[in-house]
């Protein structure tokens, strides 16, 4: 293998990888092209790679089918005075067979073996192609498309028709990045002076100048008399023994569908998802999922629980009459509660309409600021990464937010506390009641009475009926400090998980796909650049 297809096989690879990432995205057009080279250059390889196939094209009375005789020495190309002349492709090839393969992939049924042992032409493939302007349309298709895959062109022009338009409109100028690939022959040169050769051949050097082939070079030949046809013998034998042809002509194809690839996809920087748009979508979202519910449902929660875990007991019952507001929205439930189904998790109120304008003004924003830049194909593509997953996502955040762990029931060790104080000072004041109300009793039974018990000259049953109910009011008003304290850190808690959740939620359905279409224009946009060489 050759340093150029050592240098080929990697472009072409790199083509491909840029027409994978670029599929459906990029201009099919261009896409088809740069498809269809690569495609060619496995096939044109994999066919018989060792030989170099050069076609002669020409217009009509060129003397192209002279020509090709006198550099062949066969009389194999039909030469006659009705024009056009060259009417069918003709190969021929020399050596021991024919290279079948090619040729069938070439679809040539024309072909010719010259018998011979290893000469100079061995491995060449030589073919005569129909008038480039011939009036049969299936003349020039045939042209067309073999000028697409042969590895060298070999353009054979007459002094009258050297500057056509055909030739250099239809072909040449187009067939510029193909420069050192092919070859323009003037013919006919018997015809001319020697002063009008060298005028003609400076005029056709500045033509082709001018149209980006000056690596191609030009001589003169005479087929009726012999002139310039050793040196084309040369100048194919030199292409042979090289090796180089088919290199550099599907690497001049590759090139030439990278660089249309290239022009489509741009130059612009590749976007990158703005920071601050992120956090607004997350924000809208987690807002028309019900975030800021659930957060004020925590809160009330954990209000409602510490209240009647912790308050005066002769009031806190009430509190307990309240429904809880995360039962109410089907969280924090307990296993031996009812579960939530898996279409409807929990009881949150839907979006509203506003809610949803926000959230489609949200995705908006975040992916145009990421299409910034991109070819047409390229932002679709990311506008419908960023909207595709749409109808399902508030669902999963739905689904989300009933999973996420509130840790409503951490930091409540202090409640039990609270309450077994609470019914201590119950017991005292139902003690203290007793002992002030239990003599009058005991006297109007006869019984004697209780023994008088004094502090500070204050019965004791005083004591224990104030202090106790003194105590409750005083211990349930700290205990709902300490409850709101609670309540307002375990929303700011909830918050931050909810807004988690959410947030993972929405990297996977919106920025992940989102990143995945900048992502691989990244790839496609490198590709490109390696296959250009």
């Amino acid at each position: 293998m050759s340093a150029a297809d050592d240098q080929l096989a990697p472009r072409v690879r790199a083509l491909a990888d840029a027409v994978e990432a670029a599929a459906g995205r990029a201009d099919a057009a261009v896409l088809d092209k740069a498809a269809a080279v690569v495609e060619r250059a496995g096939e044109r390889v994999a066919f018989s790679g060792s030989y170099t196939v050069v076609a002669l094209a020409g217009a009509t009375g060129s003397g192209k089918s002279s020509l090709f005789n006198a550099v062949t020495g066969t009389e194999l190309a039909r030469v006659a005075v009705r024009r056009p002349t060259t009417s069918k492709v003709m190969a021929v090839s020399w050596g021991s067979e024919l290279p079948h393969e090619l040729l069938d992939w070439l679809d040539i049924t024309g072909r010719r073996l010259v018998p011979s042992g290893p000469n100079e032409f061995s491995d060449l493939v030589l073919l005569d192609l129909p008038d480039h302007d011939s009036t049969e349309l299936a003349h020039r298709l045939a042209v067309d498309r073999l000028v697409e895959l042969v590895d060298a062109l070999i353009w054979v022009v007459d002094p009258q028709k050297y500057a056509d338009a055909a030739l250099h409109d239809g072909y040449l100028k187009r067939l510029a990045p193909y420069a050192d690939v092919m070859m323009v022959v003037l013919n006919q040169a018997d015809r001319l002076a020697p002063d009008e050769l060298d005028r003609c051949l400076s005029d056709l050097r500045r033509l082709l100048d001018s149209e980006g082939l000056r690596a191609t070079p030009i001589m003169a030949t005479s087929a009726l008399r012999g002139t310039g046809v050793p040196e084309l013998r040369e100048a194919l034998v030199r292409t042979v023994v090289n090796k180089q042809a088919m290199a550099k002509r599907l690497s001049a194809d590759v090139r030439v569908a990278a660089s249309a690839l290239a022009d489509d996809l741009g130059t612009a920087a590749v976007p990158t998802l703005d920071g601050g748009l992120k956090h607004q979508a997350v924000r809208v979202l987690g807002e028309a999922a019900g975030v800021p519910v659930v957060v004020d449902g925590v809160r009330r929660a954990w209000r409602r629980r510490g209240s009647a875990a912790t308050g005066w007991p002769f009031v806190s019952w009430l509190a307990r009459l309240r429904p809880d507001p995360l039962k109410k929205l089907r969280l924090d439930l307990r296993p031996g509660d009812h579960s939530p189904t898996e279409l409807n998790r929990t009881s949150l109120p839907r979006a509203t309409s506003v809610q949803r304008a926000r959230v489609d003004q949200g995705l908006r924003q975040l992916s145009e600021s990421a299409v910034e830049g991109l070819p047409r194909g390229w932002a679709q593509a990311v506008r419908d990464a960023a909207r595709g997953r749409e109808t399902l996502l508030l669902d999963r955040l739905d689904t989300a937010i009933a999973g996420a762990d509130l840790e409503v029931r951490r930091g409540t060790w202090w409640w039990g506390l609270f309450g077994l104080v609470q019914w201590l000072l119950i017991a005292s004041v139902a003690v203290g009641a007793v002992w002030l109300f239990a003599n009058p009793v005991l006297v109007a039974s006869g019984l004697p009475p209780l023994p008088p018990v004094t502090w500070y000259d204050v019965p004791a049953g005083t004591w224990l009926l104030a202090g106790g109910l003194l105590g409750g009011v005083l211990l349930g008003v700290l205990g709902r400090a300490f409850v709101e304290i609670g309540a307002n850190s375990h929303a700011r808690a909830a918050r931050r998980t909810l807004e988690g959740a959410v947030e993972a939620v929405v990297a996977d359905e919106v920025f992940a796909p989102v990143q995945a279409e900048l992502d691989r224009y990244r790839r496609a946009r490198e590709a490109v650049v390696l296959a250009k060489g």
